[in-house]
């Protein structure tokens, strides 16, 4: 028994481990792990008070894979419904003939299966953040009357902040039977474009499980580890016969060869059949945690550190 999580994710380890201790599936801690993370309202990178959009509206992305039968459930744009992770994995269980759902037609799923609904999902807080932020870029006029019609393109170039880009929470486990399930949820970019979907729900990109070789899941800046198909590409290179290590350090080499203009921090965690596991990121100090069926409380490890180039619009290229 073994669940990884990305470090904001301490809040659910001990109902994770309550899940498997309880005869429950690697999928059960997973879910019931992140939910507590959705739920916590400290938490701003992840489900309800978690950072905006431009338009101060609350967009909502998870995913979850089994990786006993490579079946997943994802959901994007999500609106008015905390618990997202629970929302994609009702899309796997009720074997949609679908992985993801996106936007009204997620909000419709969510609630003809009976979905946690909640009214307010910013607090006064976060709504004074967000005004401040737009206030900077000389836009708070803009904030309080909000056009439809307004030019937003330029805006989100202003407003988006490099320094709130990487919130995420992951989790993996492995259950008593040996299978495999990660998970990731996320509110996405701090002031985003309406409608940006990042790595989160995206099987390959941001997540992925397979019972045979292992698993990963991604944090950061979601545009980069789509293009590369990072957590796929760490659970093939294991496939094709590398290490854990091995496969995590090309995974992250992959995204150094990415061209652009928004190059910025990413990270993943990942795991192997055999239970080893391994957190890389490309700034310093960043930590994740792990629990096994023996320990009484969950350790904490500083990940592995890779160099990768950081570019962010208007920055000189390096």
């Amino acid at each position: 028994m073994l669940i990884v999580a990305s470090h904001n994710g301490a809040i659910g380890m001990r109902q994770a481990k309550a899940a498997l201790e309880g005869g429950g599936s690697a999928m059960d801690a997973v879910e019931a792990g992140t939910r507590l993370v959705e739920a916590n309202p400290a938490e701003h990178s992840v489900g309800y008070n978690g950072y905006p959009n431009i338009l101060g509206e609350l967009e909502l992305d998870a995913s979850i894979m089994d990786g006993r039968t490579l079946n997943s459930g994802a959901v994007a744009l999500l609106r008015g419904y905390p618990y997202a992770i629970s929302v994609a994995r009702q899309i796997l269980e009720r074997k949609l003939p679908h992985v993801l759902l996106a936007g009204e037609g997620a909000e419709r799923f969510a609630r003809e299966t009976g979905a946690e609904k909640r009214g307010e999902m910013l607090s006064d807080d976060i709504r004074q953040m967000w005004q401040a932020r737009l206030a900077t870029v000389g836009a708070a006029q803009w904030a309080a009357s909000q056009p439809a019609d307004a030019p937003l393109l330029d805006l989100v170039k202003l407003a988006t902040d490099p320094q709130r880009v990487a919130g995420t929470v992951n989790f993996l486990a492995i259950d008593s039977a040996g299978n495999i399930c990660s998970g990731v949820s996320t509110s996405g970019w701090a002031w985003k474009y309406p409608g940006r979907i990042g790595d989160s729900p995206i099987i390959g990109a941001g997540n992925y499980a397979d019972n045979r070789y292992g698993a990963c899941c991604c944090m950061g800046m979601g545009e980069m580890a789509i293009r590369a198909g990072t957590a796929r590409s760490v659970v093939l290179y294991m496939r094709m016969g590398m290490s854990l290590d091995e496969a995590a350090h090309t995974a992250m080499r992959d995204l150094h060869d990415l061209g652009g203009e928004y190059i910025g921090h990413m990270s993943l965690l990942a795991l192997d059949r055999h239970g080893e596991h391994i957190g890389l990121a490309s700034e310093a100090g960043r930590k994740y945690i792990y629990q096994t069926g023996d320990m009484p409380q969950y350790a904490e490890v500083e990940r592995g550190l890779v160099d990768l180039p950081r570019r962010w619009a208007g920055e000189p290229r390096g």
